[in-house]
């Protein structure tokens, strides 16, 4: 909104220029969002006790500590984030860009779905909420109206694979381009989703994922730097560096009360939203395989539950005590903060191996 009301202006006000300047505004979103969590944060934690007497719903299956230390915790505290986020963007972004309202549109999407998944889940006070049919169903129909658009606005920038550590070779995805896009969207909202089960676990590997993605995106809507990489150019796509900026400074700022011991969890309506919006970032940058990388955590946390539920299936045996892979080794007797803080540096060494393959090709 400033961009758009302030920079035509330059001509008039020089100093106005400095608008134009991505890197500028990035850092600015990501201030104006950490601030604005920090401000806000004490208020909705306030209004989400108030509304849910009991919290948010425990897993009774699960480790019986957390129904002791985390009983009476209030959910849905991604409500900050998606505030902070959408806000910030909207303040700081270039509203004409058609890759930011496409890329917010399924962040705000997802978030509904997940508000709607944990108000049932409080009401209710159970730990089951919408059913998974519909909720995929939803997420799968947003997803492919993502790729539809994406097609239209460049029919001919998308519909393309690139591999990192590969130069000059994209595989040409065809109509499997939009089922492609389910994977990539609804995969990494669910698998963010399937991860935030500790105090912090979740938002951390976020945060630092979506700071990847800023440098990423600013790189690949650069023309020179692109070409200097031997990266796919997509017009515009910089633009989201600022949406990213702004999650970097939500997500710092809902760690401060997310920390261990957490005064509110995130909820889907965080989780679900925070996944999807990485997942379209990386749709719109081409960097769909970088993302498993950089959230290899994410990814880790998924194939465990697969694995889990397919190795019970198949041969009634499970291959670890209990899944996601975090509640493994907290059965095993490993601290919480420990495993959210090596959870942590497993994705900072991941975040840098992402970066690595913009050179790397």
């Amino acid at each position: 909104m400033l961009y758009n009301l302030l920079y035509p202006l330059s001509d008039y006000w020089s100093f106005l220029n400095l608008l134009k300047y991505i890197t500028l505004r990035s850092i600015a979103a990501a201030l104006t969002a950490l601030v604005l969590s920090l401000i806000l944060g004490p208020f909705l934690i306030r209004g989400l006790q108030a509304v849910q007497a009991g919290g948010q719903p425990i897993r009774e299956d699960g480790p019986k500590r957390h129904l002791l230390e985390k009983k009476g915790t209030p959910t849905m505290g991604g409500t900050l984030i998606l505030l902070a986020v959408s806000f910030t963007t909207f303040l700081w972004a270039n509203l004409a860009n058609p890759y930011i309202i496409m890329v917010l549109a399924v962040t705000l999407g997802f978030g509904a779905i997940g508000f709607w998944d944990d108000y049932v889940k409080v009401t209710r006070q159970h730990s089951r909420g919408v059913s998974g049919r519909t909720r995929f169903l939803m997420q799968s129909v947003i997803a492919l109206l993502m790729a539809a658009c994406m097609k239209w606005t460049d029919g001919n920038a998308f519909g393309y694979l690139s591999f990192p550590f590969v130069k000059d070779y994209v595989l040409d995805l065809g109509w499997m381009f939009f089922p492609f896009a389910i994977l990539v969207i609804v995969g990494a909202g669910n698998a963010v989703n399937l991860t935030d089960g500790l105090d912090g676990l979740a938002i951390g590997p976020s945060m630092l994922t979506a700071a990847s993605f800023m440098i990423i995106s600013y790189v690949v809507g650069h023309v020179h730097f692109a070409g200097y990489l031997h990266i796919t150019y997509v017009a515009g796509a910089g633009e989201l560096a600022i949406f990213c900026g702004a999650i970097v400074g939500a997500a710092l700022g809902f760690l401060w009360f997310n920390t261990y011991p957490a005064q509110v969890f995130m909820g889907d309506v965080g989780s679900l939203s925070l996944g999807a919006a990485m997942g379209a970032v990386a749709m719109v940058t081409r960097h769909e395989v970088v993302l498993a990388i950089i959230g290899g955590i994410f990814v880790l946390e998924t194939f465990s539950v697969i694995i889990q539920v397919a190795s019970f299936k198949l041969v009634g045996k499970r291959v670890f005590r209990m899944a996601p892979i975090h509640h493994h080794f907290e059965l095993k007797g490993w601290a919480e903060p420990k495993i959210i803080v090596r959870f942590w540096i497993i994705s900072i060494i991941l975040a840098l191996v992402g970066l690595a393959t913009l050179k790397i090709r």
